[in-house]
């Protein structure tokens, strides 16, 4: 697929997914969803990506939906958004949950609505000092989507996302951080360079592994305390049974850097 609203680049292990319509600040239309998803299979059937980075074009990440791709006529019929979210937003929250490769979100703007929410979706996110986070949805009468609703209350408690969400309050990079909503806060002119090292760091490290310590903490959200020690045991003897596994402890036990293939 050639691509007009994204840029998808892999080197060095890394699939680098860029939004790319900065005049509409990264907001998604038709189109958009279409080359993301295109670009979401390409990045998990290769062999040469062990890692995902998800960022934006211009001064903003992700403005959410772009509402000129709607139909908002009031002598129209009402638009149905529930079949929008169920073939687009759902499809893409959870193929970014369900990926099998940490992906990291280096927000470099502006990051609201689903926006927000997809970056909150993703493993690691790191925010340049002038970026900001916006529950918009609030704003034109709709309920925050794109998984928002589960993933805040998680981040931050009940009170801040109930605010947040009523609200629609600006939070900015800095606060997300000291809130916990987001990893690291960083100097505009160094986010790239910073996501981007840490994502090719991250393709040479054991990928199964990190696999699964992605879905032992997202399990964590919902299962018991008992439960939660099942899914250790089990997710432990998978991990062990890796390649990566023997490499790590060779190179532990030779005293030398080791050379994991993420198998």
């Amino acid at each position: 697929m050639a691509y007009e609203t994204i840029e998808f680049e892999i080197t060095d292990g890394v699939a680098v997914l860029t939004l790319n319509r900065p005049d509409r600040m990264n907001s998604f239309n038709t189109e958009m969803h279409a080359e993301v998803r295109d670009a979401l299979k390409q990045a998990k059937k290769s062999e040469d990506v062990r890692c995902l980075l998800i960022t934006g074009n211009g001064r903003g990440f992700c403005a959410g939906q772009d509402l000129s791709d709607r139909n908002v006529d009031p002598n129209a019929e009402m638009p149905n958004l529930g079949e929008s979210i169920e073939k687009n937003y759902n499809p893409l929250i959870r193929s970014l949950q369900a990926l099998e490769m940490p992906v990291i979100c280096a927000v470099n703007g502006v990051a609201a609505g689903a926006g927000a929410n997809i970056a909150f979706a993703c493993d690691i996110v790191l925010a340049a000092r002038s970026a900001s986070f916006i529950q918009a949805f609030c704003k034109i009468g709709l309920v925050p989507d794109s998984g928002g609703t589960w993933t805040l209350p998680r981040l931050v408690g009940h009170a801040r996302a109930m605010a947040l969400s009523m609200l629609g309050d600006k939070i900015s990079a800095e606060q997300a951080m000291a809130w916990g909503m987001i990893w690291k806060c960083v100097d505009d002119e160094s986010l790239k360079d910073e996501a981007l090292a840490m994502a090719k760091q991250l393709a040479t490290q054991p990928t199964k592994g990190l696999t699964l310590i992605k879905r032992a903490i997202q399990s964590s959200w919902n299962n018991s305390f008992d439960e939660q020690l099942d899914l250790e045991r089990d997710l432990q003897t998978l991990a062990g049974r890796t390649e990566d596994y023997r490499e790590g402890v060779a190179a532990f036990m030779e005293k030398r850097q080791p050379n994991f293939k993420g198998k």
